[in-house]
């Protein structure tokens, strides 16, 4: 089994008895359902930092296409005349 560690989380009465009731339905502890729930959070996060992180690299490059642009292609979009996804400059 992996190593874990025990964490105290405060939740709001509301929350506590919604995760009651979805550990009941699906038979699963709420330790369960609370770890998952972080383990997808923290992923999310992580993969969005990321991101993030890479488009503030490709600014600082000089790998950026301008707002005039963007925004003519975007209110091109389901026209007749919808134009491609602007590349950087």
């Amino acid at each position: 089994m992996a190593e874990s560690a025990v964490v105290t989380v405060r939740l709001a009465a509301n929350v506590k008895q919604r995760l009651d009731k979805l550990a009941r339905a699906t038979r699963r502890s709420k330790s369960f359902l609370a770890a998952e729930a972080i383990e997808r959070y923290v992923a999310d996060e992580a993969e969005f930092l990321a991101a993030v992180e890479e488009g503030v690299a490709q600014a600082d490059a000089g790998q950026v296409v301008s707002h005039d642009r963007v925004s003519a292609w975007v209110h091109s979009w389901g026209t007749d005349t919808e134009t491609p996804k602007p590349d950087p400059e």
